[in-house]
């Protein structure tokens, strides 16, 4: 039987086929070192688990309402004003199954076949696979490292057309950590402003950041840009809850209704229990994220050290999320490879260590390097790229 023609458009995940990979090669018994994971390697805090396991026995285990119970939209609500002094009703609030959830339904209720959203390169790998799902377009716009891969305003402007619809805005970035100033932001969001396209503000690691820079939501900035924008953000990594798939998306009542119903149909809606970790995330003191931020921040300062000492591998310093996304195409002509994805695979099988090639994320003179494993680790792993890259190098 001949399969839907959207899904044919999709291309494979290069972060699942390298840990793919990575596992297959544990498996065999080799000692694998993996800097592919996209999640902190954190526990839960306990009183989140806790709080999850209370609601169950206490018979919190049926459906709720589709866009998410009252409670966690109230503390949802609360934060928001709390960190962004952002307004926001419960009709404004839709809880998702994770952050990607929320995204995929809005580009679902937002997009019309063949309109446009503007996606910055280097980017996470599901935004222009979600946008195909939605039978949309997208505009992918080369931000250049020499500007610390952040887009600018005469880019935006250039890559607009009568098909627009939003442009997707990622502060911290994945995979490059890079945050924009609420300068950048204004003057991006004036453009918006002026062509009437959504602005689309994943914030999901607005929790790690490392630099004096504060994180910005550009919804902050001023009302139109509030009105303009709709805010993805969720509690996977700021609390290290991943696997609880809570996310959510805030922004105009009449989109957030859309998504609602979707949602209605599709997922009837969050899980019930996950909801209350959630609420409970949100209402309880923060310490536990204070202390993964300060491990990040550590492991930043260190890899990014180890790495850019590295013969031909330069990188530009993030100031958020937990990935390095150097530039090793350098390193890559010096060992004699035809391409960085050819030289990743074979560092995977001589050294044992696991990275995402850059061109799953647009950007193919790059890798990802995530450092949310231990410091031990991230030493050893620095120590074999090298040795890789001198023993390898003509």
């Amino acid at each position: 039987m001949e399969l839907a023609k959207r899904v044919k458009t999709l291309t494979p995940s290069s972060t699942l086929a390298i840990t793919a990979k990575a596992k297959e090669l544990r498996q065999a018994g080799h000692d694998v070192i993996g800097l592919g994971a996209g999640e902190p390697d954190f526990n839960t805090p306990t009183h989140i688990i806790e709080a999850a396991t209370k609601a169950m026995n206490e018979g919190f285990t049926k459906y709720t309402p589709s866009g998410g119970t009252v409670e966690l939209k109230e503390a949802i609500k609360n934060k928001m004003k709390k960190d962004q002094n952002l307004d926001y009703s419960h009709e404004e609030i839709i809880v998702t199954i994770g952050a990607k959830h929320a995204l995929y339904t809005l580009f679902q209720v937002l997009l019309n076949p063949g309109e446009e959203v503007i996606v910055p390169a280097p980017y996470w790998v599901s935004y222009p696979e979600q946008v195909k799902l939605a039978e949309g377009t997208p505009i992918f716009v080369g931000a250049l490292e020499e500007n610390d891969f952040k887009l600018t305003p005469a880019q935006l402007e250039e890559s607009i057309t009568d098909k627009t619809k939003a442009v997707i805005i990622n502060s911290p970035s994945n995979p490059t950590g890079v945050m924009y100033t609420k300068d950048e932001l204004e003057a991006l969001g004036e453009i918006c402003l002026k062509h009437n396209i959504l602005i689309v503000s994943d914030e999901i690691y607005e929790k790690l950041t490392y630099s004096e820079t504060p994180h910005i939501s550009i919804a902050e900035i001023s009302q139109k840009l509030k009105e303009q924008t709709i805010i993805i953000n969720g509690v996977s990594k700021s609390h290290s809850m991943t696997g609880w798939r809570i996310g959510y998306a805030i922004g105009k009542k009449e989109i957030i209704k859309a998504m609602t119903n979707l949602a209605s149909h599709s997922t009837s809606n969050p899980t019930s229990m996950a909801q209350v970790a959630a609420e409970v995330a949100y209402n309880s003191p923060q310490d536990e994220v204070v202390v993964m931020k300060e491990a990040f921040k550590e492991r930043l300062m260190k890899l990014y050290q180890w790495i850019t000492n590295i013969p031909g591998i330069t990188c530009v310093k993030p100031k958020g999320a937990f990935y390095l996304f150097p530039n090793v195409s350098e390193a890559v002509k010096l060992n004699g490879f035809d391409n960085v994805d050819d030289w990743v695979t074979a560092l995977l099988e001589e050294e044992k260590v696991a990275l995402v090639p850059g061109s799953g994320f647009g950007a193919p003179d790059n890798v990802r390097l995530s450092y949310a494993i231990s410091l031990d680790q991230l030493e050893e792993a620095a120590v074999r790229i090298e040795r890789f890259v001198k023993n390898h190098t003509k």
